[in-house]
């Protein structure tokens, strides 16, 4: 089979993908900065002895205090399956805080097949912060709904979109847990039949991977 170019309208799915993951959800970014010291202090000798004696509510109640490797979140067998013939190894893309945004991305182009998988984690200052972020990013989709039994909280939503007679179909589940954030965006596209995948494929690929990053970030706690 002769090799197969690119296409534009691939070119330019894939940038604003990876624009997105190097920014570290940039658009998410301001709900969860460090809340302002009270306007009323108490007096410096009794601040210094409570500092001293206790940590802050906030830093305490934190169940997560960084990132976990992304590209490890997800079992090769699963790489393998909802994106053939990508390096299960991953590739993880470089971030303005490591510590707590990490983003992780396998991509494949197998005969005519695409798809394309990123695993993203936001590690926040509390849990407040982590539900302000995550009802945002709810409020930017239409459609989709909950799944229960990931996280505290987690939704998806599939979206279907045609740029030059091209079908790409993506999926994207949110899900909140505790004081993190664990985002999937999963599409795919066939470019010998201009089609996409089914809602119902890219809709499972998505949930999968989620639960096994979320697993992941939970097995790393503490």
């Amino acid at each position: 089979m002769r090799s197969l170019p690119l296409p534009l309208a691939l070119t330019a799915r894939l940038s604003p993908v990876v624009v997105l993951a190097a920014a570290g959800w940039a658009l998410s970014s301001g709900p969860f900065a460090a809340p302002q010291a009270a306007e009323h202090k108490p007096a410096e000798e009794k601040t210094e002895t409570q500092s001293a004696s206790a940590p802050s509510t906030s830093t305490a109640s934190k169940a997560y205090s960084a990132a976990p490797a992304p590209c490890e979140s997800v079992a090769k067998k699963t790489i393998e399956s909802l994106v053939p013939g990508a390096k299960t190894a991953g590739k993880e893309i470089p971030s303005t805080d490591s510590e707590l945004r990490r983003t992780c991305s396998w991509n494949a182009l197998k005969g005519y097949d695409y798809r394309w998988l990123d695993v993203s984690y936001e590690v926040m200052e509390s849990d407040d912060a982590a539900q302000k972020s995550y009802e945002a990013h709810l409020d930017k989709k239409s459609g989709g709904g909950a799944v229960p039994g990931l996280g505290d909280s987690a939704y998806s939503v599939v979206n279907l979109t045609t740029e030059e007679k091209q079908q790409t179909r993506e999926g994207v589940v949110i899900a909140r847990a505790s004081n993190a954030l664990v985002m999937i965006t999963y599409n795919g596209s066939d470019f010998e039949s201009k089609k996409a995948p089914s809602t119902d494929t890219i809709n499972k690929g998505a949930i999968k991977a989620a639960k096994e990053a979320v697993a992941a970030l939970e097995s790393d706690k503490g």
